[in-house]
């Protein structure tokens, strides 16, 4: 027998666009994106100032964020080796990662 599924999966479009907020990085904050998985909530990311960072996923919000490779994230330098190691805090949809492109905030990621 098969089950009927309750609700729809996809989205019903009204015709408008919603205004979603995007996170801009404040005092301190660095946006990067994903180039490799390395296991155990820790990846590495390419940042907007140039360095390459180890960043993890800090613990009060590992089971709430799912990140992939090449991910815009937000990232927070360590106070300690702060040019190879971060927390990541936030994670951009596709369509907040254009905006944050067409606005400008990810231009030093083009480089390669």
């Amino acid at each position: 027998m098969v089950q009927k599924r309750r609700g729809s999966y996809k989205k019903k479009s009204t015709g408008q666009d919603h205004v979603v907020r995007v996170r801009i990085p404040r005092t301190g904050q660095i946006l990067g994106e994903v180039e490799q998985l390395l296991g155990d909530r820790r990846m590495s990311v390419r940042c907007t100032d140039g360095h390459t960072r180890l960043c993890r996923i800090p613990g009060k919000i590992r089971r709430r964020i799912w990140i992939k490779e090449g991910n815009i994230v937000l990232t927070e330098p360590w106070s300690v080796q702060s040019d190879k190691r971060g927390d990541i805090l936030w994670r951009y949809t596709y369509q907040q990662a254009e905006w944050l492109d067409k606005k400008g905030y990810l231009k030093n990621l083009e480089g390669d």
